[in-house]
């Protein structure tokens, strides 16, 4: 008996061969795929060593055959074992960050989704594929979609869901932009580029004393935000739900020139801009003008 993790281990009855159990294999101990595993029972989401008798049986997960060096968790002193789903460790990045995005802790996240705390861990931190019951109870306390946790609307423009029957289009005050605002990491600066004509550049931002500051290198298209007024736009859309945010704000732009405040800008990020790359340019933007909008279901 050879399994990789996210593979299904099925206990049947001997006399009718009709399955009595099954669980997720989460983790394992030999870098051949035998056994003993670590297993998350369907019927009780909890974890526990199994060594599989007669009765039980691999159900594979149409992992195929791993390529040579790929690592895979294995249980505390065990050798790295090898295999895993095609893409594995996306689904629980993109669990991380929805987590944090709504200020849940790994324990009240784990607690809505029904299931262990360490198995939570383990998907946010290990390469894993888990259940189709799994990802519809943690897409359910996250607030967001199967689809949305597997990636599927990645390459998509958003927008693609139908409208609201009753749809509440409210203005947001500046106090509510602001927290929306805080809240995010990437943003839309709109400028004039260096040839002249009109862009909207995505860029990685921080808020530090109510100014909007982003990294970039000189010469590039958002620094060309320097000396003028700029618009900088974030936005949210639930796709499911088909109501979400958008916070303009307008404002000048500077750069900032002083080592010690683009130290401690860099030393207070939290994290590298996506585009990579040296970009020790810090732009500065202090907003003059801050609205907003927020779309939701009418009463």
């Amino acid at each position: 008996m050879r399994a990789h993790l996210g593979d299904q281990l099925v206990v049947e009855s001997p006399a009718t061969g009709i399955a009595r159990r099954d669980g997720e294999i989460v983790g394992l101990h030999h870098e051949d795929g035998t056994p003993p595993y670590d297993v998350r029972w369907s019927d009780t989401e909890q974890v526990s060593l199994v060594f599989p008798g007669p009765d039980a049986h691999i159900r594979h997960i149409g992992h195929g055959t791993p390529p040579s060096g790929q690592e895979v968790w294995v249980a505390s002193g065990a050798a790295p074992a090898f295999g895993g789903a095609p893409g594995a460790g996306d689904i629980g990045r993109r669990v991380a960050v929805e987590r944090r995005r709504r200020g849940l802790s790994r324990e009240e996240t784990a607690g809505r989704a029904r299931m262990s705390p360490d198995y939570l861990t383990y998907l946010e931190e290990h390469p894993a594929d888990p259940t189709l019951a799994t990802l519809v109870r943690l897409a359910d306390a996250l607030g967001t979609t199967v689809a949305a946790l597997r990636g599927g609307g990645a390459d998509l423009p958003p927008s693609q869901g139908h409208a609201l029957l009753h749809p509440h289009l409210r203005d947001l005050g500046p106090e509510e932009c602001r927290a929306l605002l805080s809240t995010h990491g990437v943003g839309r600066v709109a400028v004039t580029a260096p040839d002249g004509r009109p862009a909207v550049v995505p860029v990685n931002y921080e808020i530090v004393d109510d100014a909007i500051a982003f990294r970039t290198a000189p010469g590039s298209v958002p620094a060309a935000a320097v000396g003028t007024d700029v618009a900088f736009e974030v936005d949210h859309l639930d796709e499911a739900l088909s109501q979400g945010w958008s916070v303009l704000a307008v404002g000048p732009a500077r750069a900032v020139t002083d080592p010690d405040a683009a130290r401690r800008l860099a030393g207070g990020a939290y994290g590298e801009p996506w585009a990579g790359g040296e970009r020790e340019m810090w732009v500065s933007i202090r907003p003059t003008r801050l609205t907003g909008r927020r779309i939701s279901p009418g009463p």
